[in-house]
Protein backbone atom coordinates (compact mmCIF):
# COMPACT_ATOMS: atom_id res chain seq x y z
CA UNK A 1 0.00 0.00 0.00
CA UNK A 2 1.16 3.56 -0.95
CA UNK A 3 2.37 5.31 2.41
CA UNK A 4 0.36 8.49 2.93
CA UNK A 5 1.43 11.42 5.03
CA UNK A 6 -1.34 13.45 7.01
CA UNK A 7 -1.72 17.44 5.96
CA UNK A 8 -0.79 19.31 8.55
CA UNK A 9 -3.90 21.56 9.95
CA UNK A 10 -5.50 23.62 12.46
CA UNK A 11 -8.42 23.89 14.22
CA UNK A 12 -10.41 27.04 15.94
CA UNK A 13 -12.77 26.03 18.74
CA UNK A 14 -15.50 27.60 19.70
CA UNK A 15 -13.95 29.30 22.84
CA UNK A 16 -10.79 30.31 20.52
CA UNK A 17 -7.96 27.90 21.45
CA UNK A 18 -6.41 26.55 18.46
CA UNK A 19 -5.44 22.96 17.81
CA UNK A 20 -3.16 21.50 16.25
CA UNK A 21 -3.48 18.17 14.08
CA UNK A 22 -3.50 16.10 10.70
CA UNK A 23 -6.31 15.44 7.67
CA UNK A 24 -5.39 12.50 5.91
CA UNK A 25 -7.32 12.63 2.11
CA UNK A 26 -8.86 9.39 1.08
CA UNK A 27 -7.45 7.42 -1.84
CA UNK A 28 -9.61 6.47 -4.48
CA UNK A 29 -12.79 8.09 -6.27
CA UNK A 30 -14.94 8.17 -2.96
CA UNK A 31 -14.62 8.08 0.58
CA UNK A 32 -16.34 5.41 2.55
CA UNK A 33 -16.80 8.35 5.23
CA UNK A 34 -14.59 10.20 7.31
CA UNK A 35 -13.29 9.65 10.64
CA UNK A 36 -12.42 11.69 14.10
CA UNK A 37 -9.88 9.59 15.81
CA UNK A 38 -9.62 10.66 19.71
CA UNK A 39 -7.08 10.13 22.21
CA UNK A 40 -6.38 8.53 25.01
CA UNK A 41 -5.32 10.85 27.94
CA UNK A 42 -2.20 11.84 27.73
CA UNK A 43 -1.71 10.21 24.92
CA UNK A 44 -0.09 12.68 21.66
CA UNK A 45 -2.18 12.18 18.26
CA UNK A 46 1.03 11.17 16.19
CA UNK A 47 0.76 7.86 18.20
CA UNK A 48 -2.42 7.24 15.91
CA UNK A 49 -0.84 8.49 12.80
CA UNK A 50 -0.34 4.82 11.92
CA UNK A 51 -3.38 3.66 11.75
CA UNK A 52 -5.11 7.40 10.38
CA UNK A 53 -2.50 6.44 7.69
CA UNK A 54 -3.80 2.67 7.34
CA UNK A 55 -7.40 3.79 7.06
CA UNK A 56 -6.80 6.66 4.65
CA UNK A 57 -5.00 3.99 2.54
CA UNK A 58 -8.84 2.29 2.44
CA UNK A 59 -10.81 5.42 1.55
CA UNK A 60 -11.43 7.09 4.25
CA UNK A 61 -10.90 10.87 5.25
CA UNK A 62 -9.01 10.99 8.40
CA UNK A 63 -8.61 13.64 11.31
CA UNK A 64 -5.89 13.45 14.01
CA UNK A 65 -5.48 15.81 16.92
CA UNK A 66 -4.12 16.93 19.83
CA UNK A 67 -6.35 17.93 22.76
CA UNK A 68 -5.38 21.45 24.63
CA UNK A 69 -3.11 21.09 26.70
CA UNK A 70 -1.26 18.10 24.37
CA UNK A 71 1.20 17.85 21.83
CA UNK A 72 0.92 20.01 19.01
CA UNK A 73 -1.98 22.02 21.49
CA UNK A 74 -0.14 23.12 24.39
CA UNK A 75 0.38 26.52 25.57
CA UNK A 76 3.90 27.99 26.16
CA UNK A 77 2.92 27.50 29.78
CA UNK A 78 1.23 24.35 31.25
CA UNK A 79 1.22 25.34 34.64
CA UNK A 80 -2.47 27.07 35.88
CA UNK A 81 -4.34 25.72 32.87
CA UNK A 82 -7.39 23.98 34.34
CA UNK A 83 -8.68 22.10 31.54
CA UNK A 84 -10.84 19.56 31.66
CA UNK A 85 -11.89 16.35 30.39
CA UNK A 86 -15.48 17.82 29.64
CA UNK A 87 -13.33 20.93 27.66
CA UNK A 88 -12.03 18.01 25.48
CA UNK A 89 -15.27 16.62 24.52
CA UNK A 90 -17.39 19.86 24.23
CA UNK A 91 -14.48 22.22 22.75
CA UNK A 92 -12.05 20.44 21.31
CA UNK A 93 -13.75 17.07 19.72
CA UNK A 94 -16.85 19.52 18.93
CA UNK A 95 -14.62 21.47 16.93
CA UNK A 96 -12.56 18.28 15.39
CA UNK A 97 -15.97 16.74 14.41
CA UNK A 98 -17.29 20.28 12.55
CA UNK A 99 -13.76 20.54 10.49
CA UNK A 100 -14.23 16.78 8.92
CA UNK A 101 -17.77 17.66 8.51
CA UNK A 102 -16.94 20.99 6.38
CA UNK A 103 -14.13 19.66 4.59
CA UNK A 104 -15.71 15.69 3.98
CA UNK A 105 -19.12 16.40 3.98
CA UNK A 106 -19.99 13.56 2.28
CA UNK A 107 -20.56 9.70 3.80
CA UNK A 108 -20.73 8.22 7.05
CA UNK A 109 -19.15 10.52 10.10
CA UNK A 110 -17.36 8.01 12.23
CA UNK A 111 -15.02 8.13 15.27
CA UNK A 112 -12.42 5.72 16.38
CA UNK A 113 -12.00 6.51 20.14
CA UNK A 114 -9.54 5.00 22.27
CA UNK A 115 -9.99 5.22 26.51
CA UNK A 116 -11.15 8.57 27.37
CA UNK A 117 -11.63 9.22 23.44
CA UNK A 118 -14.14 6.80 23.65
CA UNK A 119 -16.17 8.72 26.70
CA UNK A 120 -15.55 12.55 25.06
CA UNK A 121 -18.28 12.78 22.24
CA UNK A 122 -20.99 12.59 24.29
CA UNK A 123 -19.88 16.32 26.10
CA UNK A 124 -20.52 17.92 22.67
CA UNK A 125 -23.41 19.76 20.95
CA UNK A 126 -23.07 18.18 17.54
CA UNK A 127 -22.67 14.71 18.49
CA UNK A 128 -25.84 13.78 16.87
CA UNK A 129 -23.96 14.16 13.50
CA UNK A 130 -21.79 10.81 14.58
CA UNK A 131 -23.16 7.69 12.34
CA UNK A 132 -20.77 5.22 13.53
CA UNK A 133 -18.62 4.53 16.64
CA UNK A 134 -15.44 2.13 17.47
CA UNK A 135 -14.12 2.51 21.23
CA UNK A 136 -10.96 0.47 22.17
CA UNK A 137 -11.11 0.30 26.20
CA UNK A 138 -13.50 3.18 26.43
CA UNK A 139 -14.37 4.62 30.28
CA UNK A 140 -13.23 7.06 32.57
CA UNK A 141 -11.01 5.59 35.05
CA UNK A 142 -13.65 5.17 38.17
CA UNK A 143 -10.96 3.06 40.32
CA UNK A 144 -13.03 0.51 41.32
CA UNK A 145 -13.67 -0.60 38.12
CA UNK A 146 -9.80 -1.16 37.82
CA UNK A 147 -8.81 -5.18 37.26
CA UNK A 148 -8.75 -6.38 41.30
CA UNK A 149 -5.26 -7.91 40.83
CA UNK A 150 -3.49 -4.73 39.62
CA UNK A 151 -6.43 -2.41 41.02
CA UNK A 152 -4.18 -0.99 44.54
CA UNK A 153 -0.94 -0.35 42.05
CA UNK A 154 -3.18 1.52 39.50
CA UNK A 155 -5.29 3.61 42.79
CA UNK A 156 -1.82 4.69 44.29
CA UNK A 157 -0.38 5.81 40.48
CA UNK A 158 -3.27 7.57 39.59
CA UNK A 159 -5.41 8.58 42.44
CA UNK A 160 -2.52 9.30 44.91
CA UNK A 161 0.54 10.32 43.21
CA UNK A 162 -0.68 11.88 40.03
CA UNK A 163 -3.10 14.60 42.36
CA UNK A 164 -0.50 15.21 44.89
CA UNK A 165 1.98 15.74 41.74
CA UNK A 166 -0.56 18.03 40.17
CA UNK A 167 -1.15 19.92 43.68
CA UNK A 168 2.61 20.96 43.73
CA UNK A 169 3.37 21.61 40.08
CA UNK A 170 0.34 23.01 39.04
CA UNK A 171 0.04 20.83 35.87
CA UNK A 172 1.08 16.87 36.39
CA UNK A 173 4.42 16.13 34.97
CA UNK A 174 3.85 13.46 33.75
CA UNK A 175 6.20 13.07 30.99
CA UNK A 176 8.97 14.04 33.24
CA UNK A 177 8.20 10.72 34.96
CA UNK A 178 7.73 8.07 32.29
CA UNK A 179 3.80 8.26 32.55
CA UNK A 180 2.49 9.74 29.34
CA UNK A 181 2.45 13.33 28.63
CA UNK A 182 2.00 16.04 31.24
CA UNK A 183 -1.36 16.88 31.77
CA UNK A 184 -3.54 19.88 32.85
CA UNK A 185 -4.43 20.03 35.98
CA UNK A 186 -8.02 19.93 35.38
CA UNK A 187 -7.48 16.99 33.77
CA UNK A 188 -5.56 15.13 36.11
CA UNK A 189 -7.87 15.84 38.84
CA UNK A 190 -10.77 14.68 36.70
CA UNK A 191 -8.83 11.35 36.21
CA UNK A 192 -8.26 11.44 40.10
CA UNK A 193 -11.38 11.91 41.40
CA UNK A 194 -14.46 10.87 39.25
CA UNK A 195 -16.53 9.09 40.73
CA UNK A 196 -18.98 6.09 39.75
CA UNK A 197 -21.71 8.64 38.04
CA UNK A 198 -19.27 10.85 36.19
CA UNK A 199 -21.73 13.63 36.60
CA UNK A 200 -21.19 14.30 40.37
CA UNK A 201 -18.19 15.63 39.28
CA UNK A 202 -19.68 18.90 37.49
CA UNK A 203 -22.22 21.97 39.25
CA UNK A 204 -25.68 20.64 39.65
CA UNK A 205 -26.95 22.81 37.59
CA UNK A 206 -24.49 21.51 34.28
CA UNK A 207 -25.30 17.95 34.86
CA UNK A 208 -29.00 17.71 32.94
CA UNK A 209 -27.56 19.29 29.71
CA UNK A 210 -24.67 16.92 30.23
CA UNK A 211 -26.74 14.17 30.55
CA UNK A 212 -28.99 15.28 27.33
CA UNK A 213 -26.11 15.57 25.35
CA UNK A 214 -25.36 11.79 26.08
CA UNK A 215 -28.64 10.90 25.47
CA UNK A 216 -28.74 12.34 22.01
CA UNK A 217 -26.05 10.11 20.40
CA UNK A 218 -27.79 7.64 18.46
CA UNK A 219 -24.91 6.45 16.62
CA UNK A 220 -24.31 2.54 16.48
CA UNK A 221 -21.17 1.86 18.76
CA UNK A 222 -19.04 -1.06 18.61
CA UNK A 223 -17.34 -1.35 22.19
CA UNK A 224 -13.94 -2.91 22.01
CA UNK A 225 -12.87 -4.79 25.45
CA UNK A 226 -9.34 -6.58 25.84
CA UNK A 227 -9.21 -9.23 28.40
CA UNK A 228 -6.27 -8.72 29.75
CA UNK A 229 -6.69 -4.51 30.18
CA UNK A 230 -6.67 -3.66 33.32
CA UNK A 231 -8.19 -0.14 32.82
CA UNK A 232 -10.62 -1.02 30.18
CA UNK A 233 -12.69 -3.73 31.95
CA UNK A 234 -15.84 -4.72 31.44
CA UNK A 235 -17.61 -2.94 34.08
CA UNK A 236 -15.37 0.59 33.32
CA UNK A 237 -16.45 -0.11 29.56
CA UNK A 238 -20.16 -0.73 30.42
CA UNK A 239 -20.40 2.45 32.93
CA UNK A 240 -19.19 4.64 30.28
CA UNK A 241 -21.51 3.05 27.40
CA UNK A 242 -24.89 3.44 29.45
CA UNK A 243 -24.77 7.69 29.11
CA UNK A 244 -25.00 6.45 25.60
CA UNK A 245 -28.59 5.73 26.13
CA UNK A 246 -29.80 6.22 23.00
CA UNK A 247 -27.21 4.75 20.86
CA UNK A 248 -26.66 1.18 19.94
CA UNK A 249 -23.79 -0.12 21.64
CA UNK A 250 -22.36 -3.42 20.43
CA UNK A 251 -19.80 -5.05 23.16
CA UNK A 252 -17.07 -7.26 21.73
CA UNK A 253 -14.45 -8.85 23.96
CA UNK A 254 -11.03 -10.24 22.66
CA UNK A 255 -8.09 -12.32 24.00
CA UNK A 256 -4.62 -12.15 23.09
CA UNK A 257 -4.94 -15.86 22.14
CA UNK A 258 -7.51 -14.96 19.77
CA UNK A 259 -5.18 -12.50 18.43
CA UNK A 260 -2.05 -14.52 18.16
CA UNK A 261 -0.88 -12.48 20.84
CA UNK A 262 0.96 -13.33 24.24
CA UNK A 263 -0.45 -9.56 25.72
CA UNK A 264 -2.60 -6.84 24.55
CA UNK A 265 -3.04 -4.48 27.42
CA UNK A 266 -4.74 -1.41 26.91
CA UNK A 267 -2.82 0.03 24.25
CA UNK A 268 -1.55 -2.48 22.14
CA UNK A 269 -4.20 -1.93 18.76
CA UNK A 270 -2.68 0.91 17.41
CA UNK A 271 0.26 -0.70 16.96
CA UNK A 272 1.10 -1.52 13.49
CA UNK A 273 1.59 -5.32 14.90
CA UNK A 274 -2.26 -5.16 14.18
CA UNK A 275 -2.27 -4.20 10.74
CA UNK A 276 -3.13 -7.11 9.09
CA UNK A 277 -5.36 -8.41 11.96
CA UNK A 278 -7.80 -6.49 13.81
CA UNK A 279 -6.82 -2.83 11.70
CA UNK A 280 -8.30 -5.04 8.69
CA UNK A 281 -10.89 -6.54 10.70
CA UNK A 282 -12.03 -2.61 12.00
CA UNK A 283 -12.54 -1.60 8.48
CA UNK A 284 -15.99 -4.05 8.02
CA UNK A 285 -17.37 -2.07 11.34
CA UNK A 286 -16.26 1.53 10.02
CA UNK A 287 -16.90 0.86 6.52
CA UNK A 288 -20.35 -1.34 6.26
CA UNK A 289 -21.47 -1.23 10.07
CA UNK A 290 -20.94 -5.10 10.54
CA UNK A 291 -19.34 -6.54 13.85
CA UNK A 292 -16.68 -8.56 12.49
CA UNK A 293 -16.59 -10.27 16.25
CA UNK A 294 -20.12 -11.14 16.79
CA UNK A 295 -20.71 -13.78 19.16
CA UNK A 296 -17.85 -12.43 21.34
CA UNK A 297 -19.76 -10.20 24.35
CA UNK A 298 -18.56 -9.23 27.66
CA UNK A 299 -19.75 -12.16 29.40
CA UNK A 300 -21.50 -11.53 32.90
CA UNK A 301 -23.87 -8.90 33.39
CA UNK A 302 -22.12 -6.16 35.72
CA UNK A 303 -24.21 -3.67 37.96
CA UNK A 304 -23.72 0.07 37.23
CA UNK A 305 -26.01 1.42 38.69
CA UNK A 306 -28.47 2.21 35.96
CA UNK A 307 -31.32 4.29 36.94
CA UNK A 308 -33.96 6.01 34.10
CA UNK A 309 -34.46 8.83 36.42
CA UNK A 310 -31.00 10.03 37.03
CA UNK A 311 -31.18 12.72 34.34
CA UNK A 312 -33.67 14.96 36.95
CA UNK A 313 -31.36 14.37 40.43
CA UNK A 314 -29.28 17.30 41.51
CA UNK A 315 -26.73 15.86 43.21
CA UNK A 316 -24.00 17.80 45.93
CA UNK A 317 -20.89 18.86 44.11
CA UNK A 318 -17.93 16.57 44.88
CA UNK A 319 -15.80 18.52 47.80
CA UNK A 320 -12.85 19.83 46.08
CA UNK A 321 -13.53 19.08 42.39
CA UNK A 322 -15.33 22.03 41.91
Amino acid sequence: MLEMEGRPIGIVCRDGVRLGGHLWAGMGNSAFGSVVINPATGVLARYYHPYARFLAGHGFTVLTYDYRGIGQSRPGALRGCNYRWADWGEQDFAAALGFLHEHAPDGPRLVVGHSIGGFLPGFARNAPLIDRMLTIGAQYAYWRDYAPARRLRLLLKWHVAMPMLTALCGYFPGKALGWLEDLPAGVATDWSFFRSRMELSHPCDDRPDILRRFAAVTAGILAIGVTDDEIGTPQAIRRALQYYRNAEPVEVALSPAELGLDRIGHFSLFHTRHAAGFWLDSLLWLRDGINPWPGKPFGKEVETNKDASFTSRCYIPAKGLM
